[in-house]
């Protein structure tokens, strides 16, 4: 990992020096973290293993999951329609959006930030406070009456819109706030102890914060981002409390297993090297599955949290810098002698 950070940071072109936590586990990895950088860079705090760090979409899956759970309590199904299961009236959505179009990034909805149009998250806020934006619904007012992209099926298109939605059904469905129901039914039931949906002025102890610009002239992401996070995205955990993640979902602790496998497998291809199942992607070697993974980038938020399929093993990179933790993963991996996953987000 050394050996790699240092690579990176050598590079001109990235800037930033890498500032974050890397994990590996698994298989016949020796588990090992490392840290590096600042959680705060005006006291001088330096990251440590047990450091929290935003991971943006990377919580997609906690939502996904949350799905799944009420479709095997019997609360709802994979094709129930969105008009079946929320009390908002979309007037412009197509009638046949279904849960499972909504897991898939496959419904068409219009996006409220959309990553085929628009680049820099931080101007949604610009006209809006962020300090307002605290409940699943107060994002409805940015696409809800916005007409269809494409309809419901028809293509990939990656949406957070959709698992805006998705986080409205919870409510709906379950009876409880989007938040503490992950909270008891996900993070509590995984002991992922050090994770949860916090405020960004109320972060706990040993969190980071997240930094935009350069070294020298930077500045933190507190404006730039939603007061807190929600279905789509701004949840913040530890490399250690990720590896809790993956051993639940993958022993059946959160799901059964027909529901778990569904969740993993291939629901839609974006390309042909990538797939989408239930909020996790999907790296493809023609028909076979080559590694599975999440990933998040907000401005001051980058991650990415790999599951290698063959040898099982796992690499965290957790970064409080824009951009580091897509090449510092894929060459860890490719450090512990693992085929790459070497499809760059858009």
């Amino acid at each position: 990992m050394e050996q790699v950070v240092r690579a990176y940071n050598e590079n001109e072109k990235h800037g930033v020096p890498f500032s974050g936590v890397i994990g590996v586990s698994g298989a016949y990895a020796q588990s090992a973290e490392a840290a590096y950088g600042y959680a705060n860079r005006s006291e001088k705090i330096p990251n440590q293993a047990a450091t929290r760090f935003g991971i943006a979409s990377g919580c997609k899956v906690f939502t996904a999951v949350a799905i799944c759970q009420l479709v095997e309590q019997g609360k709802l199904d994979f094709d129930t329609k969105l008009s079946e299961c929320t009390d908002t009236a979309f007037p412009n959505f197509d009638p046949g959006i279904n849960v499972h179009h909504l897991l898939t990034h496959s419904s068409g909805v219009p996006d409220y930030f959309d990553e085929e149009a628009m680049d820099d998250f931080e101007e949604l806020w610009r006209e809006r406070p962020t300090y307002g934006m605290t409940e699943v619904s107060h994002f409805l007012p940015l696409f809800a009456e916005q007409p269809m992209k494409f309809a419901p099926g028809k293509r990939f298109a990656y949406n957070n819109s959709g698992y805006i939605l998705l986080g409205l059904i919870v409510e709906k469905v379950s009876g409880m706030k989007f938040r503490d129901y992950v909270q008891t039914h996900i993070f509590d039931s995984c002991g992922m102890n050090d994770s949860g949906y916090f405020r960004m002025d109320r972060l706990p102890e040993r969190t980071a914060l997240g930094y935009m610009d350069s070294e020298k002239d930077w500045k933190t992401n507190i404006f730039s981002l939603p007061a807190i996070g929600g279905p789509d995205g701004g949840a913040f955990t530890t490399t250690g409390d990720l590896d809790k993640f993956w051993d639940a979902l993958l022993n059946y602790k959160l799901l059964s297993e027909k529901v778990t496998q569904k969740l993993l497998s291939p629901q839609i291809a974006e390309d042909e090297d990538t797939a989408y199942g239930y909020g996790i992607w999907i790296g493809m070697d023609g028909k076979q599955v080559r590694c599975r993974y999440i990933m998040g980038f907000d401005p001051g938020v980058s991650m990415v949290s790999r599951i290698y399929a063959q040898s099982g093993l796992r690499v965290h990179v957790l970064a409080n810098v824009d951009g580091a933790a897509w090449q510092v993963a894929a060459d860890v991996g490719a450090s512990t002698r693992e085929s790459e996953c070497r499809k760059s987000p858009t």
